[in-house]
């Protein structure tokens, strides 16, 4: 059986964290890196022998999540958030990958997002594949801001069986997380020299209503599915106007 660990990165996850372990139970260790918290997500991993380190102040998604791979004991990585769980199937998947041996450097998984009441098995949201098992001997986080994914140097696999994704606990948490993300974003595409046109502010946003609505079938979704849809055409606009805010004001504010 190879030896794979289990690594988590987070900041008050009090509530979501212990599921999140629990599903992981079958590594040979887990590994949580956390960023200060100051609810009782630490004190919760110990007292369920869970190997915790504190890395703060927060160094960004893509610097804490290699901290995470870095302190692991084996090559072999299972990476997750604490509002992620793996299943049984797949948990009976990675199992038979270990008894015989992996054969590429990294596999993806599609993740299932669990949304108003129901699994969200359209939209942009589905299938979701994420590079989350992979030997970091060749694979490893890049990216800047947001959107950070793993790098894999080597063959990919994919796995057929679904990781879950609690992401929002409701819409409230939705929208919070849209602001924080919209701004990230427009913050990482300033920097790298983009721009808003007021064509993309009128048409981006109704394309992407369109494609979760109708050609992403979220229709199947019943309100949950508007609701998703709607809100993703609202991030691709918020996104936009925010980029388009910063090149007005000559960039974002000073941290002084």
């Amino acid at each position: 059986m190879v030896p794979l660990s289990a690594v988590l990165i987070t900041r008050n996850e009090e509530d979501k964290l212990g599921d999140a372990i629990e599903s992981v139970r079958f590594c040979d260790e887990i590994v949580v890196v956390d960023s200060g918290s100051s609810d009782g997500t630490q004190a919760l991993a110990r007292a369920r022998g869970v190997r915790v380190l504190e890395n703060a102040p927060w160094p960004g998604f893509v610097a804490q999540r290699n901290v995470a791979v870095d302190a692991a004991a084996h090559d072999w990585v299972l990476a997750l958030d604490a509002d992620e769980r793996i299943t049984p199937a797949l948990r009976e998947e990675i199992q038979a990958l270990r008894a015989h041996g992996f054969t590429n450097a990294g596999y993806r998984i599609p993740r299932a997002a669990f949304y108003l009441g129901r699994w969200i098995k359209a939209t942009d949201w589905w299938p979701d594949p994420q590079v989350r098992l992979f030997d970091r001997q060749r694979a490893r986080w890049e990216g800047e801001l947001v959107h950070e994914s793993v790098r894999v140097r080597g063959p990919l696999g994919r796995l057929k069986s679904e990781m879950a994704h609690y992401p929002y606990r409701n819409v409230s948490d939705h929208l919070r997380k849209i602001d924080t993300y919209t701004t990230l974003w427009a913050r990482q595409m300033y920097a790298a020299g983009r721009r808003t046109r007021t064509i993309d502010l009128l048409f981006a946003p109704n394309w992407a209503f369109f494609r979760n609505y109708v050609l992403k079938r979220g229709f199947r979704l019943g309100r949950a599915g508007l609701t998703i849809s709607a809100l993703n055409a609202y991030y691709t606009y918020a996104k936009l106007a925010k980029l388009d805010e910063l090149a007005q004001n000559g960039g974002p504010p000073s941290a002084g």
